[in-house]
């Protein structure tokens, strides 16, 4: 049965004063898990605008509980007040934004920093308020603020259309005063209850990250998840790896102390003590450093990335949590398992639950030589990857790309070197080139441009140099250049050698099918360790 929530929610519409009230009490606060404030000046003026006119601006979501999270203590610029370990606290979980306007147009101090709407009673609209104002320019802070109120009426009496003008003010302020913005608010709800309402309302947005809310949930004044995470994060920057987020990070942990990555036992692991976290996250620490040094050296994967799935560096992380060191039986099976993952997009949609058993069977498999290889999969054929396009977000092309790698490539117009760190740090697209050129081959009306057996790894430099001149113009010359170096530079870039084809005029289909038959026995070797 589906659980509700009904019977623990209240929907009353409340009045700007009474939220603002709460906020100065600390009794509204921005959990952890929250995004920082990050509306511009145009939307926040519109939000004014909007309540001015009596518009609908969208409900605010509360979740009120005694347990106490690891708030931001900010509301945009403002500094919220400590409340005692007794005292509710209501948690916002979707209106932050327009709380933040709200508070800082009609709750903060006339002094206070941040957003500071004025309203011009002559052109009827709103502005960004300076310090230099004129008469008839009315601070929205001024609302709830009896004698700053007072004293703004007084002065609109030396004015000539002080009537008009006073009308007008009359009815901004009823407009303010009089608004009641609907508040959901969600009582005594868990966690784990919490987390689907907020991902719910979040699914078209940011979505929530399960690693904010489990180091808020885990927060305490000796122990804080988000510093440890950020501190793995630091270490392993030295080693070049970039990318590697916070939830990747906590799922690696988690299935280093819990074995598991499902969303509902991560969410438990709060209630394992600060002491069992800590030791889970030093050793996640250690194993993390030995999967990216092992990802470096054996697949020269540089950054997050250019890796084709996220399970493969949970996997790892399990796999260097329980051996210090791989035998070489051990480093073959590993060669052979991402491989074949990879190539079979084994991971391909794969739930929290599949990855989970993945790491068990990666361990057993890598560790212990238990099953058999090819239920991870099997190697592509050369049909497979004349079909497959380089789209570098695919799993199996970043595969591609990683084994391109592992033939050292050379460029083919100048027998060069690739750089193999430049190249798989960042995806750029200008280090990746069609050999039959792009536009070449749409002039000729050819089918499958795009082949994974029409790319190799060329400097950016050489690749714009290249640019569209026919392959059997720009190959040729490359060849008389390199002299007795030529096979080798082709064997480096997995394309047939000059007495397999003829260059200067082999047609694109026969180039595709002897290059995907080179690129296949390439990958197949490797497939087996």
């Amino acid at each position: 049965m589906v659980a509700h929530v009904r019977g623990r929610l209240t929907t009353d519409p409340l009045n700007f004063e009474d939220i603002i009230a709460d906020i100065r009490k600390g009794e509204i606060k921005i959990p952890k898990f929250q995004r920082p404030f990050v509306w511009k000046e145009d939307q926040a003026i519109k939000l004014v605008d909007s309540i001015a006119r009596g518009y609908p601006v969208g409900s605010v979501l509360l979740w009120r509980t005694a347990d106490k999270l690891n708030s931001e203590r900010e509301l945009g610029t403002f500094q919220l007040p400590q409340t005692d370990e007794m005292t509710p606290t209501k948690y916002v979980l979707d209106g932050q934004q327009r709380i933040t306007v709200v508070y800082s147009s009609f709750g903060a101090a006339p002094t206070d920093p941040g957003f500071k709407p004025v309203y011009d009673l002559r052109n009827e609209t709103f502005h960004v308020g300076t310090d230099a104002l004129q008469i008839h320019h009315f601070p929205l802070r001024y609302v709830y603020r009896t004698t700053d109120l007072l004293n703004f009426r007084t002065a609109l009496q030396t004015l000539d259309d002080r009537e008009v003008l006073q009308e007008r003010l009359d009815a901004l302020i009823g407009a303010i005063t009089g608004y009641r913005i609907p508040v959901v608010e969600l009582r005594d709800l868990t966690v784990e209850e919490v987390c689907p309402i907020f991902e719910r309302i979040n699914s078209s947005g940011t979505r929530l990250s399960t690693f904010d809310l489990i180091a808020a949930a885990t927060w305490s004044k000796t122990f804080d998840l988000a510093a440890h995470a950020e501190g793995i994060a630091s270490e392993l920057a030295p080693k070049g790896f970039d990318g590697i987020s916070n939830e990747t990070i906590l799922k690696c942990i988690s299935v280093v102390l819990i074995e598991s990555v499902k969303k509902e036992d991560v969410l438990r692991i709060r209630e394992l003590g600060e002491q069992r976290i800590s030791d889970a996250t030093n050793r996640t620490k250690e194993a993390l450093r030995k999967a990216i040094d092992l990802l470096q050296k054996e697949f020269s994967i540089q950054a997050m990335s250019f890796l084709p799935y996220e399970a493969h560096m949970i996997c790892l992380t399990k796999v260097f949590s329980e051996v210090k060191s791989l035998e070489a039986a051990q480093l073959k099976r590993l060669r052979q398992w991402f491989w074949l993952t990879s190539f079979s997009e084994h991971f391909r949609g794969a739930s929290e639950a599949f990855v989970t058993s993945s790491s068990r069977e990666a361990v057993n498999w890598i560790v212990k030589g238990e099953g058999e290889c090819a239920r991870f999969g099997r190697a592509p054929t050369a049909a497979n990857l004349i079909d497959t396009k380089f789209h570098f977000r695919a799993a199996v092309v970043k595969a591609y790309v990683i084994a391109l790698a592992k033939a050292k490539p050379r460029n083919i117009t100048n027998g060069a070197t690739v750089d193999l760190v430049e190249c798989l740090s960042s995806y750029n697209a200008k280090q990746f080139h069609h050999i039959f050129p792009q536009a070449w081959l749409k002039r000729e009306n050819k089918k499958n441009i795009d082949s994974l057996a029409n790319i190799c790894m060329l400097a950016a430099a050489e690749n714009l140099a290249v640019s569209d001149t026919p392959a059997t113009e720009y190959i040729p010359k490359a060849i008389a250049g390199h002299g007795v170096d030529v096979d080798d530079v082709f064997f480096a870039n997995l394309m047939p050698s000059t007495t397999e084809l003829d260059y200067s005029a082999v047609d694109y289909e026969t180039f595709l099918k002897k290059r995907g038959e080179k690129i296949a026995t390439h990958i197949g070797k490797l497939c087996e360790g």
